[in-house]
Parts: C-alpha cells; sequence; structure tokens
C-alpha cells in the first residue's frame, strides 16, 4: 500500500518552499537555540529572581561533591532543586523525603535539558507539624541503630568528684545547677560554654561533649565523673539542636555517664533519648547528680552503729557458745593425770637406766686396769728413749755447724749464695767466708785473696754459742736439735 506525498499547496493557499526564505514584511530573525535558550534564561531569572516556595521534599539526595539535589512537589506540580555545597553544609537538619520544607532562592533554567530548577538558599522546615514529622524520622533511624537501647546505658555515679556542665554560661540554668549543687552536695563543677540554640550550637553542644570524654585521668584538668547536657525551655525550633544527628551520637559515644536536662518536663528531644538519665529539668539534673550531704552522713552514722551493734552481737554470742563449750571440756587434773603418771614411770626407767650403766662401766675399768703391770710400762719409756736419743746424735751429726768447728767454712757471695766452685768463687769479686765464730769478707783479685778494703764498721762480733736447755725434771732427756 502507497501513501502518497501531501500536497505541497498550503491550507492558506501558499505553496511550502524547499529553502528558508525571507517572507516579505517579515523583520524576525532565526535564532540559534542557544540565544534561545539564553533569553528563556535571562527571562525566567529576571522574573523569579527571590521567590519562597513551599512544597514536599522527593528524591533528596546529597552528591559526593556536596551540593543537594531534590524536588519539590504538592500534589498537582513538581519542580527541582539544587542547593550548592556551601549552603547545604550549614543547613540546621538533614532534609529527607516526606518532610514539608520552605525554599528560598532564585529559578533559573538548565540549558543542557531544556528544564527549568529552584537554586535554593535556605531551606527551612515548614511549621512545627512538619518539624515533628522530621523529628520522628531521625528518632526512628537512630533507634534503628540502637543508640537509645536501654543496654547502652550507664549508671551514674554516687558521689562523683567532678561534674562537666555543658551549657550557655549566661543563663539561669548554670546558676541553678550551681546553687543546688552547692545545696545538697558541694562538688567541683567544670562548664565548658557553649551556644544552646541558632546556628553553630549543635556542633558547639557535640564537640564540649566529646571534648569532655577526651580528658585523659590524671592529667592537669580532672576528668569529670559525670557529665550534665543542660538548656533551659523553648520551642520546638528553640531545641531542636539537642535533636541534630550530631549530638545525639556525641552523647550515646560519651564513656562518661550523662543526664540530659534539656526544657521543662514536657520537652522531650532527641538527646534526652540518647543520655544514660533524662532530667526533666535542669535542677532536678543537679539533684539526680548528687546526695545530700546530710542524709549521707546521717546514713554512715546509721551505717556505723548497725556495724559495731553487729560486731558486739557477734562477740557475745561467741561468748556464750565458748563457755557453753567449757562447760563439756574434762577438768584439767583429768587431762594431766594420764601424763604425770607416765612423766614418773620414764623418770624411773631413766634413773635405773643410769645405775646399771654405771656399774658396768665400773666393772669393765675395774677388769682392764688389772691388767696393767708397771714393768710393761717401764719397758716402753725405755725403747721410746732410746728411739729419740739416736735421733738427736745423727740430727747433730748432719749440722753444718758441727763441720765449721773442725776448721772448715761456707763460701758466701755478696747476695748471701753459698758458692760451691772456684770459677764462681774468682766471678764473684766479693766473698763471705763463715767460721764457726763469725763471717770474714773477703775480695778476689788477679786470682789472689785480698784483704777487703778497710771501713768504718767494725767486724761482726762472733756470735756466742747456744747452749742447750736444761732437762725436763724427771725425764732425763735433753733438746733433740
Amino acid at each position: 500500500m502507497s501513501v502518497p506525498f501531501p500536497d505541497p499547496a498550503s491550507d492558506d493557499g501558499t505553496e511550502a518552499r524547499l529553502l528558508a526564505e525571507a517572507a516579505p514584511g517579515d523583520n524576525v530573525p532565526p535564532l540559534s537555540v542557544s540565544q534561545l535558550s539564553a533569553a528563556i534564561k535571562r527571562t525566567v531569572e529576571d522574573g523569579f529572581a527571590r521567590v519562597r516556595v513551599r512544597g514536599e521534599l522527593s528524591g533528596a539526595k546529597r552528591a559526593a561533591s556536596g551540593h543537594f539535589y531534590a524536588a519539590l512537589k504538592d500534589d498537582n506540580a513538581l519542580i527541582d532543586m539544587v542547593m550548592w555545597k556551601g549552603q547545604a553544609g550549614r543547613l540546621a537538619f538533614r532534609p529527607e523525603d516526606g518532610i514539608e520544607v520552605i525554599a528560598t532562592g532564585k529559578l533559573t533554567t538548565y540549558p543542557g535539558r531544556s528544564k527549568y530548577q529552584l537554586v535554593v538558599d535556605t531551606l527551612e522546615v515548614a511549621g512545627e507539624g512538619a518539624l515533628m514529622l522530621l523529628f520522628e524520622k531521625l528518632k526512628a533511624r537512630l533507634g534503628a541503630e540502637g543508640l537509645f537501647d536501654r543496654e547502652r546505658k550507664q549508671r551514674l555515679p554516687v558521689l562523683p568528684r567532678t561534674i562537666g556542665v555543658v551549657t550557655s554560661p549566661t543563663g539561669a540554668v548554670i546558676r541553678d545547677i550551681l546553687h543546688r549543687l552547692a545545696d545538697r552536695c558541694p562538688t567541683h563543677v567544670i562548664v565548658w560554654p557553649v551556644l544552646v540554640q541558632g546556628d553553630g550550637a549543635a556542633a558547639q553542644v557535640a564537640n564540649a561533649v566529646r571534648g569532655f570524654d577526651a580528658i585523659r585521668p590524671g592529667g592537669p584538668v580532672p576528668r569529670p565523673d559525670l557529665v550534665i547536657v543542660a538548656r533551659g525551655g523553648g520551642s520546638i525550633e528553640d531545641l531542636w539542636a539537642f535533636n541534630e544527628e550530631i549530638v545525639v551520637r556525641a552523647i550515646a559515644d560519651c564513656r562518661i555517664p550523662t543526664i540530659s536536662a534539656v526544657g521543662h518536663e514536657t520537652d522531650v528531644t532527641l538527646a534526652d533519648h540518647a543520655a544514660d538519665v533524662r532530667a526533666p529539668t535542669p535542677t532536678a539534673a543537679a539533684e539526680m547528680a548528687v546526695p545530700v550531704r546530710a542524709e549521707l552522713t546521717a546514713q554512715l552514722a546509721t551505717w556505723g552503729g548497725r556495724i559495731i551493734g553487729a560486731a558486739n552481737r557477734h562477740h557475745a554470742l561467741g561468748s556464750e557458745r565458748l563457755v557453753a563449750l567449757a562447760r563439756h571440756l574434762p577438768r584439767r587434773e583429768a587431762l594431766y593425770a594420764p601424763q604425770r603418771q607416765r612423766l614418773d614411770d620414764h623418770g624411773d626407767r631413766l634413773d635405773r637406766a643410769q645405775r646399771h650403766r654405771l656399774a658396768v662401766i665400773s666393772e669393765r675399768l675395774a677388769t682392764r686396769g688389772a691388767a696393767l703391770r708397771p714393768a710393761l710400762l717401764a719397758r716402753r719409756w725405755d725403747r721410746d728413749r732410746a728411739l729419740i736419743e739416736g735421733l738427736g746424735r745423727l740430727l747433730g751429726s748432719l749440722d753444718p755447724r758441727a763441720l765449721l768447728s773442725r776448721g772448715y767454712a761456707m763460701v758466701r757471695d755478696s747476695g748471701g749464695a753459698i758458692v760451691t766452685t772456684a770459677g764462681k768463687a774468682r766471678g764473684a769479686g766479693h766473698l763471705r767466708l763463715q767460721f764457726a765464730d763469725g763471717e770474714v769478707p773477703v775480695q778476689i783479685s788477679d786470682g789472689d785473696l785480698l784483704p777487703p778494703p778497710s771501713s768504718s764498721s767494725p767486724p761482726d762480733a762472733p756470735k756466742p754459742a747456744r747452749k742447750p736447755p736444761a732437762a725436763s725434771p724427771g725425764r732425763g732427756q735433753g733438746e733433740l736439735f
């Protein structure tokens, strides 16, 4: 089936042309696509340079570059939006799908895709209802991670020595906390000043909690035993800094027990869920932190009395039991009687044994004494004396002094060594001749003996002969040597 080409004649009677030609009276030149897109862009931006748009977030995502992309929609329409990195980093909340917001910015076009979009400068939650919806979404997401689980909660210390307080330094909150602590139990307090609402408040609160947790024990600044995060009452918008994820995670990760005291009794923040204990007011937080000193002193006194009473009762009961048990013990005389009898028996046996042993020894001594003879002792004495006298005569014959008395001399060199050969005597030079009655120094010269040179010292005097010691009385024996 063939389809005929259309009639080149138009409905208005003009013929279609192949080449573009300017029609008579036509003064509109053709525009390029870029020119037309630029003209549309100028028109849109000039007409909508500052707009505020209310809508529900859809397709919210943050790119790796830091830019935030989403779409604003209502029941009948949808418009794309973009928030550049600088503005997105200053958002006071985490935008999520389904949250109704009010976006402020300018309308522009994106020529690359022939579409328009809203470049947002500020993004705010539209009303408390939308803020509560954001609160619930954030609570559900963080709760699913286990940040609010009861198992993570820590017990508060009974009597903290140091308390760290994260709050504004100029508000009534810190004065109420310090006043109540002073009334109940004075404690060392470290205040970390922070903003409690507005831009940057959440980051300061989170940094303060992490700062307390980072203090090392034993350092120049004492590490708190307890941390109180406190703020006065206000609207949900005023308290929103304590719903920020950065604050919730800092409190949940803190290794120091924490008390959250944000707002009044009816105000509930995510910081309250993350803390170990929630206090309805800052004053109540101070009451939870420390006991009343007077009550503590009274309690200690009561416990001390109970301890003393228990000890006294235990002592009295022990004494009664000891007396009762002592009645059943046998008398001392009955316990000692067998031992005394055994001691007497052993004493008698010992006395008889000693007398018997003495009799046996006396009999043995008498028997051996009777066998002794004086003649045997005399023969033994004469034999030993003859042996000793023979050894004495032998020793005297070997004494070199006996040879000197018979005309011999002992030759020594100047050093006192004995000279035994003529060659050594000739080479010695000076000699000393030892006689029985003294020494004579001589000098060897050309093989002849010469008298030594005269000296001022007199010759050695002869040594007197040694006299034998007197014999021992009754023994008849002189010195051996």
